[in-house]
């Protein structure tokens, strides 16, 4: 998996090429709050919860089917981030849903179960250029971890920050 510091990288990047008459402050704080909320799965380790189990890490909360349920969670509390209720879906959405093609891209665990409930399969991309980030802390500061980190900002916080210039261009052209 990458970082909790890269998650949010790709809604950030909407953010800053959007711009905030887009995608209001709350609505961007709370939809890169969402890119990490998949990980919460690992609390599972601590309650008994295999890996590889529906319920464990990379299993359900990494499923479309979870990104909609979160996207349907933005419809409702669209009033309170002061935005329009697809607006706060779609971002849900998609905060998930990066989180999810992120993790398929990367170098190490089981895959994710991207089609759940459909299929419990694992998946990855046939392509992973991310360093998976190891769990521990003792190992992420070191060797392992500048290594992951350094594979971040070269496929994460780079497509991402082009991501962002096209848009904040594309945006200043339709003006």
């Amino acid at each position: 998996m990458p970082t909790i510091l890269s998650h949010p990288a790709p809604i950030l990047a909407l953010g800053a090429g959007l711009g905030f008459r887009r995608i209001s402050p709350r609505l961007l704080f709370a939809a890169m709050f969402f890119t990490i909320v998949p990980d919460f799965d690992v609390i599972g380790f601590k309650l008994g919860i295999a890996y590889a189990d529906l319920f464990g890490h990379r299993g359900f909360s990494h499923s479309l089917f979870f990104a909609l349920c979160c996207g349907t969670l933005g419809f409702w509390i669209a009033p309170v981030l002061r935005c329009r209720r697809i607006t706060a879906f779609i971002l849900f959405f998609i905060a998930v849903a990066s989180h999810i093609a992120l993790d398929a891209a990367t170098s190490g665990g089981l895959g994710v179960a991207a089609f759940w409930p459909h299929s419990d399969t694992r998946y990855f991309f046939p392509w992973r250029p991310i360093r998976v980030s190891p769990l521990s802390l003792k190992a992420f500061f070191g060797a392992r971890g500048v290594a992951v980190l350094t594979s971040e900002l070269l496929w994460v916080w780079l497509p991402s920050a082009i991501l962002a210039l096209i848009l904040r261009l594309s945006a200043k052209r339709g003006k």
